[in-house]
């Protein structure tokens, strides 16, 4: 049976204390909400990873929010994945659409990324999505088959099954929309088609697949009772420990 994930993506807020002290506000209600085998993550900026995985426990995991593609090198204020393993992190958010658009991330970049997440033993999120123009024009499943193709279908059935995917429509992050629970399954029932197409019907019926996409305590439950959505990639709610704990406890409405 597929995991069911809530993971939260600070971005670029909170300063250490801030981080400290709303992280363990989150463990301390998570535990009482996290049903089974529900995870529940926090991707932290560099700054946090190191302190939140000594205060996580068994209650939360804590991810980052980016890797270099390289092993090491002369790569100055850039991270690798060994670097962010040694600390206690589990998961690294890659091909987040903010990398994608200001940093110009490729998918082929995405890709290698991926591939020494894996290497050091990290679990990808692995980001896709289309942008409003995409949506309307009608190119979205094109636009979603290519980013998957390009950036994870090279890998093998055994590394595939170890990666959560996150379907983030672009023209619902941080705008306040959302799409309506029946978009957001037609499109990840096409993602889990993709992946059985590739990989067979066990392998995507085992994947994780996440919304992520101005979800909210308000529409979670909604977005989450749909057959193929597994959970959520949340931005700002993650960022208020009431919010973020009440979207835990929609996976289980």
């Amino acid at each position: 049976m597929r995991k069911k994930i809530v993971a939260g993506n600070w971005k670029m807020n909170l300063d250490y204390n801030e981080g400290v002290s709303l992280f363990s506000e989150i463990v301390n209600m998570v535990k009482d909400e996290r049903k089974g085998e529900q995870i529940a993550i926090i991707c932290a900026p560099f700054i946090h990873l190191n302190s939140l995985a000594k205060l996580g426990g068994n209650d939360v995991k804590i991810g980052a929010q980016n890797i270099h593609d390289k092993e090491n090198g002369a790569y100055t204020g850039d991270i690798s994945a060994k670097m962010i393993k040694s600390v206690g992190t589990e998961y690294v958010i890659l091909g987040h659409s903010e990398r994608r658009q200001y940093q110009a991330e490729s998918d082929e970049l995405l890709a290698a990324k991926t591939k020494i997440a894996l290497a050091n033993d990290l679990k990808p999120i692995f980001c896709i999505g289309e942008t409003l123009d995409e949506r309307n024009n009608g190119s979205y499943y094109e636009v979603l088959k290519k980013q998957l193709v390009n950036g994870v279908f090279s890998l093998t059935e055994e590394n595939f099954k170890k990666i959560v995917i996150a379907y983030e429509p672009v023209w619902a992050i941080g705008t306040g929309l959302t799409a309506s629970p029946e978009q957001a399954q037609d499109i990840h029932a096409f993602i889990r088609s993709e992946i059985e197409a590739n990989y067979g019907f066990n392998v995507a019926d085992d994947t994780t697949i996440l919304y992520g996409g101005s979800c909210n305590p308000g529409n979670a439950a909604s977005l989450f009772a749909q057959k193929d959505i597994d959970g959520g990639l949340i931005g700002g709610a993650s960022l208020k420990s009431r919010d973020f704990t009440d979207i835990i406890k929609a996976l289980n409405s």
